[in-house]
């Protein structure tokens, strides 16, 4: 599964059914590209996921943990409704991780245009 740079933000879309291999090894990836490079960032877009399980829910608090500690700050983006039913039934929270409803918000709360550029601060 690709992680993009955009800037310093990494961006990953997950889509369909996340194998437990698969977002083990996601998270083994965004670990190592956030200590290698300057990453200020990490947008997650589960837009196109269906069903978000015990596993990946805990899968992606450990990848907002681990971003966190190396300086860098996670968002979460385009959870379906049924997904955060789902958690809630499951009593699973996911404190490390700011939600927002799609990839263009995460980026504005990153400081970011979609584009990619820094969104300039104040006045001129």
């Amino acid at each position: 599964m690709p992680v993009l740079a955009l800037g310093d933000v990494l961006l990953v879309t997950l889509q369909g059914d996340l194998h437990d291999s698969a977002a083990e090894r996601l998270q083994h990836d965004i670990a190592e590209r956030v200590a290698r490079e300057p990453v200020a960032g990490v947008v997650i877009d589960i837009s196109g996921v269906e069903v978000v399980d015990s596993f990946l829910a805990r899968v992606l608090a450990e990848i907002a943990s681990t971003a966190r500690l190396l300086a860098a700050r996670t968002v979460l983006a385009g959870m379906r409704p049924a997904v955060a039913v789902t958690l809630v039934e499951l009593g699973l929270t996911l404190p490390e991780l700011t939600t927002v409803l799609d990839v263009g918000q995460a980026l504005a709360l990153l400081g970011r245009t979609p584009s990619g550029p820094r969104a300039r601060q104040g006045g001129a």
